[in-house]
Order: structure tokens, then C-alpha cells, then sequence
């Protein structure tokens, strides 16, 4: 499986407006509650209960908000781009500008960790990210990712 295989184009976002980390959440939401049929504020809700164990802010400007739901049918990703960066509680305390959101079914936990170290290992790539930083439109993102988007 590729990223690509998993991240709808509907879910991918290139000009990400909340200031804080609720109204990011809720922002990367909107078109995954859409695709998966499933209540805005329940998957926000899951996504809040994994912050609280710890942020998904994993530096570098990259968060990858994550969690798992019972009547998810199959692997959700979404993507996220905030021009100004937002205080998403990051480990280097930098603002946060491109979001990988990640929803799995609550038993897939082997896919969920590969797809979490995939994108993880896809963003350390600088020039990947910059060039992710610049997209205008969710085609390009898609034309950035496929370069790199291997299988796991």
C-alpha cells in the first residue's frame, strides 16, 4: 500500500485558516467526516484523547494527528498545510505547518503504525517538505508525494 492509495484528494488542504490546535483538528476533520460518513465531533474527540497522551506535534513543523475508531471501515489520511503555523504543541515548541491526519479502524494497528512511520520518513526528506510548504493546490501535493510514495 502507498500513501497515494490512502489519501483522498478531497481530504488535502492547502490553506489551513485556525490558529490553535482544536480549530486546526477541526479544519483537517470537515472533509474526512464528509468521506467517511462519520460525526465531525466524535472523530475530533478521538483525535483530543490521543493529544492528551502526548502531542503528534513531532517537530521539524510536522504534526500527524492520529487515532483509531471503532466503525471506520478503512484507512483515512488526510493533509493539511498552514501557511502561518500554529502552536500545536510541537517537541522543538516551533509552530506547526503540515498536517498528516491519520484515522484507522480500531483493530488495523499494524497499519497504522507502518503508515505513521512512512509519512514520518517521507517528511524528513527537506526538500520534500519544502516543496510541500509551497504547494497551491491539492494536484501538487499529490505530484510531490508520488515522487517518494513507496509501498509499506
Amino acid at each position: 500500500m502507498k500513501i497515494l492509495d490512502v489519501l483522498d484528494k478531497d481530504a488535502i488542504q492547502v490553506d489551513l485558516q485556525a490558529k490553535d490546535k482544536i480549530g486546526i483538528l477541526n479544519e483537517l476533520v470537515t472533509p474526512i467526516a464528509r468521506i467517511t460518513g462519520i460525526d465531525q465531533s466524535e472523530i475530533v474527540r478521538v483525535l483530543m484523547e490521543r493529544e492528551r497522551l502526548g502531542s503528534t506535534g513531532i517537530g521539524g513543523g510536522i504534526g500527524i494527528p492520529h487515532g483509531k475508531l471503532k466503525n471506520l471501515e478503512k484507512l483515512v489520511l488526510g493533509f493539511g498545510l498552514s501557511r502561518q503555523g500554529v502552536d500545536f504543541e510541537s517537541m522543538d515548541g516551533y509552530p506547526t505547518h503540515l498536517f498528516f491526519l491519520l484515522l484507522t479502524p480500531e483493530h488495523a494497528t499494524d497499519l497504522h503504525l507502518k503508515l505513521l512511520a512512512r509519512v514520518s520518513r517521507l517528511l524528513k526528506k527537506e526538500p520534500l517538505k519544502e516543496m510541500m510548504m509551497k504547494a497551491t493546490s491539492a494536484e501538487e501535493v499529490i505530484d510531490i508525494i508520488i515522487e517518494d510514495d513507496e509501498d509499506f
